[in-house]
C-alpha cells in the first residue's frame, strides 16, 4: 500500500492511497464482504466507486457515497471526507487536485481519446477555479504495451503530440503515461507527479502482462488540516 498527502489549498490536503496486489483484489464484482474489509483498511466510510466503461462520463459528488455504481470514468468533489476511487490493472489512475476540489479519473487509451481528462478538469474548474495538479498512479509502461499504429494515431491526435515508444522486443508501443501527461499539459494542469509504478511488475495486477482478473485501487479524499 502506497500513501501520499498533498496540499489542496484552502481545503487542507488530499490523502491518496494506492494499493497493490498484496493488499488484495478491489474489483467491485468480487466478494462484497472482503471488499468492504479492504476498503476499511484504506479509508473509512462509504466510497464513490464507478462502473468504468472507457468513456468520458464524469460524475459530481456532493454527499458521501453519491454515484456509487454509476457508469462513469471519473468523479469530482469539494466535499471533505468523500472517498473517490478508480480501479485499474493497466490503465492510468489519475488524481486531480485543485484548490478545495478533488477529482479521480480512470484513463485508458479509449477514455483519453474520448476526452475524459478534459471533462474531469472542466468539471473541477466549474466548481472551483484555480490551478490543478495531477498525480499518476501505477500503469502499464511501453516496454510491455505493444500497440497498433491506427489506434496510436488516434491517441496522439487526441493529446496533441507524440506518445509512441518501443516494447522490449522492439515493437511499436504506446507510452500511456506520456499520453496522459500530454493531455494534462494541454489542459493547463500546472504540475504532474508520475509515481513511476509499472504494472508489468508483479507487485501489481496487470491484465495485459499476466491476464490478472484482480484490480488495485487508487483512492483519494479531501481532508482538513
Amino acid at each position: 500500500m502506497r500513501y501520499r498527502r498533498v496540499p489542496a489549498g484552502s481545503a487542507g490536503a488530499v490523502e491518496i492511497c494506492v494499493t497493490d496486489r498484496h493488499d488484495g483484489d478491489f474489483r467491485v464484482d468480487g466478494s462484497a464482504e472482503k471488499l468492504a474489509e479492504r476498503r476499511a483498511h484504506v479509508f473509512d466510510g462509504e466510497w464513490t466507486w464507478l462502473r468504468q466503461v472507457h468513456g468520458a462520463q464524469v460524475i459530481g459528488v456532493d454527499h458521501v457515497g453519491q454515484g456509487a455504481g454509476e457508469e462513469a470514468d471519473g468523479a469530482v468533489t469539494e466535499l471533505l471526507g468523500a472517498v473517490l476511487c478508480v480501479q485499474t490493472a493497466d490503465c492510468v489512475p489519475v488524481v486531480l487536485i485543485g484548490d478545495a476540489v478533488l477529482g479521480v479519473v480512470h484513463a485508458g487509451w479509449r477514455g483519453v481519446v474520448a476526452g475524459v481528462l478534459d471533462t474531469a478538469i472542466e468539471a473541477m474548474r466549474s466548481r472551483q477555479p484555480g490551478p490543478i495538479h495531477a498525480v499518476l498512479g501505477p500503469c502499464i509502461r511501453p516496454a510491455a504495451y505493444a500497440f497498433g499504429d491506427e489506434e496510436l494515431a488516434q491517441v496522439e491526435a487526441a493529446v496533441g503530440g507524440p506518445a509512441r515508444a518501443q516494447t522490449s522486443d522492439g515493437d511499436l508501443a504506446l507510452d500511456m503515461a506520456l499520453a496522459v501527461t500530454r493531455a494534462l499539459q494541454r489542459a493547463e494542469v500546472v504540475s504532474i507527479d508520475d509515481l513511476g509504478f509499472d504494472t508489468a511488475d508483479d507487485r501489481w495486477f496487470s491484465h495485459r502482462v499476466r491476464r490478472d482478473t484482480g484490480r488495485q485501487v487508487t483512492a483519494a479524499r479531501l481532508v482538513a488540516i
